[in-house]
């Protein structure tokens, strides 16, 4: 009759969050409770449809750094030419700096 007077003592665990119910008296757990989590996904046809927009929005991003990266030897090039054309056309300018000469 006593015993049924003993109030037990509600816990939840930091880690995993389950609900410990712990006798003081006793010392022991009377009680565990598993943390429910929420389910990942809640409709499987609406996460499919999320996964093929992510498909089209990767495929054309990657288009288009492809794009960029076959072109990059032209602008390279351009580059190399409006140069050499500068150098040719004044050769006693003087060299451009070097980022250490500016120390």
């Amino acid at each position: 009759m006593a015993k049924d007077k003993r109030q037990l003592v509600e816990v939840r665990c930091p880690c995993c969050e389950a609900t410990l119910q712990i006798d003081p008296e006793l010392k022991a757990v009377i009680s565990y409770e598993e943390h429910q989590k929420p389910r990942a996904i809640e409709d499987i046809g609406a996460a499919v449809l999320k996964l093929k927009g992510e498909e089209a929005r990767r495929g054309e991003t990657f288009q288009k750094s492809f794009d960029q990266h076959k072109g990059h030897h032209k602008v390279l090039e351009r580059k190399f030419d409006e140069l050499l054309k500068q150098a040719k056309e004044n050769p006693n300018a003087p060299k451009p700096k070097r980022p250490f000469d500016f120390d």
